[in-house]
């Protein structure tokens, strides 16, 4: 499988605003507080302020022409493990992650492991309240265009956004972020992997650039009300910021300057795969 990175960084753009919920009731209007109503648009305005952080198609198909990199189903998460997330954060985060390893399939041309994953996608989806949004018809969109790659990433993408329209009425922001997160937070942990892999200078310098996207990203999960549970995510992203500031102040450019963010991008991946 070539072209992992491309698979990657625009399923990221492209998912803006997702939430979720677990009301039975997705569509149906919720009278919020105004602070409830404040957080929703922050959360969404550092949304945006993420995607405007990361680098454009354009920028990464040409690294993909530069790059020789083959599919690693590994660095992927296990299908297998869809059933053991049974609390909405873990629910939540890892419709990020799935989705972005549904995509990476997809691009690559892995009809059955995209299926695999979008499974998984369709079953937390429903679990959150938007399964209408992976519903027959994408499944048969999918089918029709598994040789199409950006038709491919466009079903996708038009599955969350539907999701995100289903349940905007609903104002749930920490689970709006949490998705993000878990997308952007995979689209680096493979990305590190691939640079340490390949020992690629050019894979590096794409992944330093994301410190205003991380930036951007805490920022809003500290806007959106995570409960005592959930927290460790904002504080293994503030280790991660750190490890961006190291990284710059050390002014290499080799693949060992990504070390340490890709120690604790590792380490906080484990941790929201793992369901517990």
């Amino acid at each position: 499988m070539k072209k992992l990175i491309r698979s990657l960084i625009p399923f990221l753009l492209l998912v803006a605003f997702t939430s979720c919920t677990n009301n039975d009731k997705a569509d149906e209007t919720v009278v919020v507080d105004e602070s409830t109503q404040k957080a929703v648009f922050e959360t969404k305005l550092n949304a945006q302020n993420v995607f405007n952080a990361m680098p454009d198609r354009g920028e990464i198909l040409k690294l993909i022409e530069e790059q020789k990199i083959d599919y690693n189903a590994d660095l992927l998460n296990d299908p297998n493990s869809v059933n053991k997330y049974n609390v909405e954060f873990t629910k939540a985060v890892n419709l990020g992650i799935y989705g972005s390893d549904l995509t990476i399939a997809s691009s690559f041309e892995q009809t059955q492991e995209s299926m695999v994953f979008l499974k998984c996608v369709n079953i937390l989806a429903g679990d959150l309240g938007v399964s209408n949004a992976f519903d027959q018809k994408m499944f048969d969109r999918m089918e029709a265009n598994k040789q199409n790659k950006d038709s491919t990433l466009e079903v996708v993408t038009g599955a969350f956004k539907k999701a995100d329209e289903i349940l905007k009425t609903n104002n749930r922001p920490a689970t709006s972020a949490v998705i993000l997160a878990g997308s952007w937070i995979e689209g680096l942990y493979v990305s590190c992997n691939i640079a340490q892999s390949i020992n690629s200078e050019r894979v590096v310098e794409t992944i330093l650039k994301q410190k205003e996207s991380l930036k951007n990203l805490v920022i809003m999960l500290e806007n959106s009300n995570l409960d005592e549970r959930s927290k460790f995510i904002i504080t293994d992203l503030k280790m991660l910021e750190a490890n961006y500031v190291a990284a710059e102040e050390s002014k290499k450019t080799d693949v060992s300057v990504i070390k340490e963010i890709s120690q604790t991008i590792v380490t906080l991946r484990k941790k929201l795969v793992s369901g517990t």
